[in-house]
């Protein structure tokens, strides 16, 4: 390969099994780093040419290299901010254990701060295949209040929690959502998204916040964990309650320091309904896209475009029927994006929706090409052929998540499994020709692990075992992999730096802990980087290359979840700890819906809470 003689080397990195994915020269053994980039690949452990008394050689022991991993749908900056303040119940096995977490949590957990599982997890991951109830969480935590969100579906509060939010027996049910009450009126402790989840965000924003000083530190801290799962670079799809600019401010204060951990383009979520085009226009007169350099920049605008194309999937609840008023208010967004040449991605889920929104950005396109935009769907679970090909013809792309892997179950049981097989169609979408990038949509409903979304692209199986997809839907490892580099690199329209370790590109690659191609499918969802470079720099190193990594960062405040139990499936959490048991002092009451129209059925767990009302 050529090799880059104008820079001299900083790093080389000799003796690997170095995956490029550049389909001229797929695979290496050397490589060699110099002003945050690649110079040149297997040209020679020495690379006489370019080296100097201050270049650093690493070995890398025969391990797996690959380009570092890119999440085009995260919610990293509004997760950074509360990231300290919430327990993770994400690839923990056991109900008993995820219950033991939360009792010791509540006794560490001073006065008046909450107890916080904030999505990312599943019914179906545990070995009980059932969720918790209202009476067990109680039991957990009778004084401290606790906040656990299911997906887009539920929220259970304890009665701390109750009492902290103020929510009683005179407390109306708001727009959108229910309050379930017992036969006195009382409020269980359940608060069930119908039709969508304003109800969860809005309660949850009631409680306390971290000061800012704290929050640069659980940004930090977040950063660190997804460098330890192999990510360098995130797409931010913004979220609700995620204000521009003020709720930017920690991780934007954390740039001009030098310490982001990775790259992160964001886009821009508007918060006002009724009001969203007087958001972009103010925010088109503050930045524009591009703003900012290859650390942190701004990306263009969405998910949420319009409040009236909101089309939150919860297959608990049949499909909602958008207003009349989206095509008006959609094309007046679109339109004054389009004029402004600002990118724009929009969350679609149904089919039904993504027609509407393709007939609106039709109508746009013959006043303003979007053609070169990079504008994009997100999710796409039950997008057609038909739809498919006139995205493509408009110049755009779909960017996946693994949210069916959490909520596969519930779809399979509401639409069939038929129905199931291809959700989202991702074989389909790369056969006619579409930019497909993948993420996770963390941390609210999927988590942030993107080996558990390279799992389910790999296998088609759902954190629960079950498999949702034909072997035709399934993507080969090296597939699923450059939809995480390559593939998402298109969305932030960094092709040409980032997705393939070739000189010139930025040096942003993980060393695994384990071979990515060779080991057994159930293994690739328990990988992660022993050493991560971002532009040449390590920023999370371990085990052989522990030397290598950052200096330890402590965790603040010192009761935080992640001070005692660290991130993803718990590591901290020890068997000492796993002795404390919990009995099921509540007996299970099981009711489910089969389908639109039918009657419930017996499935799983519902939250065992004193009431006879509740059905799905």
């Amino acid at each position: 390969m050529s090799l880059d003689t104008t820079t001299p080397a900083d790093l080389i990195l000799y003796n690997g099994r170095i995956t490029t994915l550049d389909p001229d020269y797929p695979e290496a053994s050397n490589m060699a780093i110099g002003g945050g980039r690649i110079l040149g690949v297997d040209e020679g452990e020495e690379y006489a040419d370019i080296s100097t008394p201050q270049t650093r050689r690493i070995d890398l022991k025969g391990r797996r290299v690959v380009p570092g991993l890119y999440d085009s749908h995260l919610h990293v900056i509004r997760g950074g901010l509360n990231y300290n303040l919430e327990l993770r119940w994400d690839g923990v096995t056991s109900l008993s254990d995820a219950l033991s977490l939360l009792k010791i949590q509540a006794d560490r957990t001073p006065a008046p701060q909450w107890v916080r599982v904030v999505g990312g997890w599943s019914e179906f991951q545990f070995a009980e295949k059932r969720m918790p109830t209202l009476e067990e969480i109680n039991k957990a935590a009778p004084d401290t209040p606790v906040f656990i969100l299911h997906l887009y579906c539920h929220a259970m509060l304890n009665r701390a929690a109750l009492k902290a939010v103020g929510y009683d027996n005179n407390s109306p049910n708001p727009p959108g959502g229910e309050i379930q009450r017992d036969k006195n009126g009382d409020p269980t402790g359940l608060l069930i998204a119908r039709p969508n989840a304003m109800i969860l965000y809005a309660t949850l924003a009631k409680g306390p916040k971290l000061p800012i000083e704290y929050q640069y530190n659980s940004t930090r801290h977040f950063m660190r964990e997804l460098n330890r799962l192999g990510l360098t670079s995130v797409c931010d799809a913004g979220g609700g309650f995620q204000n521009y600019p003020d709720d930017y401010e920690v991780v934007a204060e954390l740039h001009k320091r030098g310490e982001l951990t990775l790259r992160i383009a964001y886009n821009l979520f508007t918060q006002n309904k009724g009001q969203e085009k007087d958001d972009f226009a103010r925010w088109i007169g503050m930045t524009q896209p591009d703003s900012g350099d290859d650390y942190y920049r701004v990306n263009g605008a969405g998910e949420m475009l319009v409040f009236s194309a909101a089309d939150f999937e919860d297959f608990l609840e049949p499909r909602p029927d958008l207003p009349p008023t989206l095509e008006t208010e959609l094309k007046e967004v679109v339109s004054l994006l389009a004029k402004n040449r600002w990118p724009f991605r929009l969350h679609a889920t149904y089919e039904e929706s993504i027609t509407r929104f393709l007939n609106v950005f039709e109508e746009v396109n013959q006043e303003v090409p979007l053609e070169g935009l990079h504008w994009f769907f997100d999710h796409c679970e039950t997008i057609s052929d038909k739809n498919i090909e006139r995205v493509k013809t408009l110049g755009g792309g779909i960017a996946i998540q693994h949210r069916m892997a959490f909520q596969g179950e519930y779809f399979v049981d509401r639409y069939g499994a038929a129905a199931a097989e291809r959700t989202p169609p991702v074989r389909r979408m790369l056969e006619m020709g579409v930019p497909v990038g993948a993420g996770t949509d963390a941390t609210r409903v999927a988590n942030y692990n993107p080996w558990n979304s390279l799992y389910w692209l790999v296998t088609g199986r759902t954190v629960g075992g079950l498999g949702l997809y034909p072997e035709k839907n399934c993507l080969s490892r090296e597939e699923a992999l450059r939809l995480y580099t390559q593939g998402s690199a298109w969305f932030s329209r960094d092709e040409e730096k980032k997705g393939v370790l070739k000189p010139g590109q930025l040096a942003d690659l993980i060393v695994l802990s384990g071979d990515y191609f060779s080991v057994p499918e159930e293994e690739i969802k328990g990988l992660h980087s022993v050493l991560t470079l971002l532009g040449g720099q390590p920023v999370w190193g371990e085990a052989e290359f522990k030397d290598l990594a950052p200096p330890e960062l402590p965790v603040t405040p010192d009761w935080s979840p992640v001070a005692k139990f660290g991130g993803y499936g718990a590591p901290g959490f020890i068997r000492s700890e796993r002795a404390i048991s919990f009995a099921p002092w509540a007996a299970p009451r099981v009711m489910r819906r089969s389908g639109p129209e039918s009657g419930p059925k017996v499935l799983g767990q519902l939250w065992g809470s004193g009431c006879d009302c509740f059905a799905f």
